[in-house]
């Protein structure tokens, strides 16, 4: 068996939301997304593993939303493995050519996602990655079998062949870990969307979530006939961060953004996200 989380305390409950931090930039990602799982009105159990890279420190600024912290290694893959998956070599082999992922990006930290299926003091978890927000209440996942995601739509009809590994529901098992372990590193593998293209092979039969439930931000300037308030239920900043200052995309996804800072801040939450404009209607108003 392989070196599980460790934890701060026990569980409170059966079901938790999951997420993962690797650095202080996803530390002050989780803020956002945990002030919103609160603000959704769940009772689950929020979960917040770490890797070294985070100190306790880093941390602190999560304690108002009680989250059960879980402080975790990277997955104890070969050198080989490790070599293949190396940031600079795998952005040459699968180069990001639609957006910009942050400096701080780290291919084998993705990895650590795997980890959720040790965590099987829980009977269901829903996996949130640390740069999105709920707007919703996504409880009632909680019910839905294993595996299910939604498709990695953001620019085409053709994105809807492939999951996107930001949301994802899954039942705890340590076997379930170890069968993952052994055929994530077999020789010469190479997964070109580190855990996201794993959990694809693996999970070849995945149950597909509507959209809504993983909204892409591309979508709001690539498809915006898609977008509909009322229905997202989790808003995910896939590529470029709503941290990061003075990127290119800055001016178009800034309504975004500024309905991120209000969740990261707590300042500004609209009472009800679903009267938010969308972009056609935006586009409209600034025609007229």
């Amino acid at each position: 068996m392989q070196d599980t989380p460790q934890f701060d305390r026990a569980p409170g409950s059966t079901c938790a939301y999951v997420t993962l931090v690797t650095n202080r930039d996803y530390v002050l990602g989780a803020t956002a997304l945990l002030r919103s799982l609160r603000h959704s009105g769940t009772e689950a159990d929020l979960v917040v593993l770490y890797t070294p890279g985070v100190g306790e420190a880093d941390l602190a600024a999560l304690a108002e939303f009680r989250p059960r912290l879980g402080r975790c290694e990277r997955l104890p893959t070969s050198e080989s493995f490790n070599a293949r998956h190396e940031r600079g070599r795998i952005h040459k082999a699968a180069p990001f050519t639609k957006g910009g992922k942050p400096v701080f990006h780290t291919p084998l930290d993705n990895f650590v996602k795997l980890r959720l299926w040790q965590l099987d003091e829980y009977d269901q978890v829903i996996f949130i990655d640390a740069d999105a927000i709920v707007l919703q209440n996504c409880d009632k996942l909680f019910g839905y079998p294993e595996f299910c995601a939604a498709p990695n739509v953001y620019e085409s009809l053709q994105d809807f062949h492939r999951l996107n590994s930001g949301v994802f529901t899954a039942r705890p098992n340590r076997a379930t870990f170890e069968a993952m372990l052994a055929r994530l590193d077999r020789p010469e593998a190479f997964w070109r969307r580190t855990d996201q293209t794993f959990l694809e092979d693996y999970f070849p039969d995945w149950h597909g979530l509507p959209v809504f439930f993983n909204t892409l931000q591309y979508v709001w300037f690539n498809l915006p006939e898609l977008w509909n308030w009322k229905q997202i239920h989790v808003l995910h900043y896939q590529y470029e961060k709503p941290w990061q200052e003075g990127h290119e995309k800055t001016a178009k996804l800034r309504p975004l953004i500024d309905l991120w800072q209000a969740f990261a801040t707590g300042v500004g939450i609209p009472d009800d996200v679903a009267g938010l404009p969308g972009p056609l209607e935006r586009a409209a108003k600034q025609a007229s």
